[in-house]
């Protein structure tokens, strides 16, 4: 995220133009942009930190070997996630070596993590580099941190877990029927974007973000691109922003039923209500993703249910 380009001569926000664009539009700029810092900070609070210590579960975005940005998520008992410091998370768990980011997550990578707690709903956010990798998972300098409201979130429990049994894998680049059935009957779905204009801010970097609706909350249009509403929320328009400026995006469905992951990776753009028809009535705008290719991992997550 730029430090350079905000309207109101602030050097110090930690939004970027994609985001203030997008604020603006949107008519939020009054209300939003000046409390940036306070809003989003350069460090974990406590409560923040120690939340992420009781998960068993995170969710990453980050920058494939192949240019593309994926969503994934990576399990252990509570405790394999720690934060010695306020700008340091540790993670303790490594991805199979058939997942598109396995070879991604190396020191310097740029990586969003969201923690949510899918029974009480909270859910924070931080976005950084990793500092270091070893064979046990990687360190996150944190640049950004920041909570999110518990809009649209489904009640879980007992939270997902990683299932112990072989994984197997379908590779795909058109959609598989699997797919699209897992599409149209979910509620929850987590989405990575980035923001990188090659100067050494804070607001540069990979963001990770939680997306949730009624089951069929997701459509498709006639040339098979997904189309996701995007729900009134707290004006961040971080995923709105980035995509605004860089279209490549990463999504993460879990199928919490039958233990399936859905990755996907493509490019994604914006659509206004006052620049086009949308087919959703209760949304001002929405993301029309056209897919590049994707995967879905069988066997990886033990069954669960809401609560």
């Amino acid at each position: 995220m730029s430090t350079d380009i905000d309207s109101n001569n602030d050097r110090d926000t930690p939004w970027h133009e994609g985001e203030l664009a997008a604020q603006g539009r949107a008519g939020a700029s009054e209300k939003i942009t000046p409390l940036g810092s306070k809003l989003i900070r350069d460090h974990m609070p406590d409560q923040h930190r120690q939340m992420f210590e009781q998960l068993p579960m995170l969710i990453i975005g980050a920058e494939g070997v192949d240019g593309n940005l994926w969503a994934t998520a990576l399990f252990g008992e509570p405790g394999f996630i720690r934060s010695p410091n306020p700008r340091q998370l540790d993670v303790h768990a490594r991805l199979s070596p058939e997942h598109p980011l396995a070879d991604s997550l190396t020191a310097g990578s740029q990586v969003g993590v969201l923690g949510i707690q899918q029974i009480s709903r909270r859910r924070n956010r931080a976005n950084g580099t990793i500092s270091t990798r070893d064979e046990n998972g990687f360190s996150l300098h944190v640049s950004q941190s920041f909570g999110n409201c518990p809009k649209y979130i489904t009640t879980r429990c007992p939270p997902p877990r990683l299932n112990q049994s072989q994984l197997t894998w379908e590779t795909f680049s058109h959609w598989p029927d699997r797919g699209i059935e897992m599409i149209a009957t979910a509620d929850t779905f987590f989405i990575a974007s980035v923001f990188d204009d090659g100067q050494p801010s804070p607001n540069r970097g990979v963001d990770v973000s939680h997306r949730g609706g009624e089951p069929g909350f997701l459509l498709f249009d006639k040339q098979q691109r997904l189309l996701i509403p995007d729900y009134a929320g707290n004006n961040f328009f971080n995923t709105i922003g980035n995509l605004t400026l860089d279209p490549r995006a990463g999504l993460l469905f879990m199928d919490f039923d039958t233990g399936e992951s859905l990755y996907l990776t493509g490019t994604a753009d914006v659509v206004w209500r006052e620049d086009e028809e949308l087919p959703f009535e209760e949304v001002d705008r929405m993301i029309r993703l056209t897919l590049k290719k994707g995967r879905i991992a069988r066997n990886a997550l033990v069954a669960t249910a809401s609560c």
